[in-house]
Parts: structure tokens; C-alpha cells; sequence
């Protein structure tokens, strides 16, 4: 007896299709970027530099790592500047 595969991603597949997909917001990249996931048939997708919805590639989850770093580094060098500032 085989065994298919295609059956538990059948459904899923087939739910999004009817009702259309339900996505969740997994990791804010920045303020505006964020990575988001549909929660049945986890389809992944970002926001692209026009603030659309695109299929997330490795080229843009790539791309949202080193965004996602320079992000991180700013913010925190902001925080210092202002906690400096609000000392003197």
C-alpha cells in the first residue's frame, strides 16, 4: 500500500481557494516591512519597496535579514543618543 502525500496539503490548499487565505503577521522586519504567513497552507509572503504583498524568495527573505539588521543597529543608536541627550 502507498501512501499519498498529497492529500494533507489538498485541503488547506483547497480552503484558501474557497474562502480565500488567512495570513498573520510572523516577523516585522521594520516598521513598514513585514513577513507574513497564511495559516493553512503556510504561503509566505513580505511587502516589496511599494508597500504590495509579494511571494516571500530566498533573494527577498535574504534581503529582509540584512533590512532587518541595519533596522536593529539604527534604532538602538538612536535609543543611546536620545538616553545621552536626556542626561546633560
Amino acid at each position: 500500500m502507498e501512501k499519498t502525500t498529497n492529500k494533507p496539503t489538498f485541503i488547506p490548499k483547497m480552503y484558501c481557494n474557497i474562502f480565500g487565505h488567512d495570513y498573520q503577521v510572523t516577523k516585522k522586519v521594520t516598521y513598514h516591512v513585514k513577513e507574513y504567513t497564511c495559516k493553512h497552507c503556510k504561503k509566505e509572503l513580505t511587502t516589496n519597496s511599494n508597500g504590495s504583498l509579494i511571494e516571500l524568495t530566498p533573494k527577498f527573505r535574504e534581503i529582509n535579514d540584512i533590512l532587518s539588521r541595519i533596522h536593529a543597529s539604527r534604532t538602538q543608536r538612536l535609543k543611546k543618543k536620545s538616553f545621552a541627550s536626556s542626561i546633560y
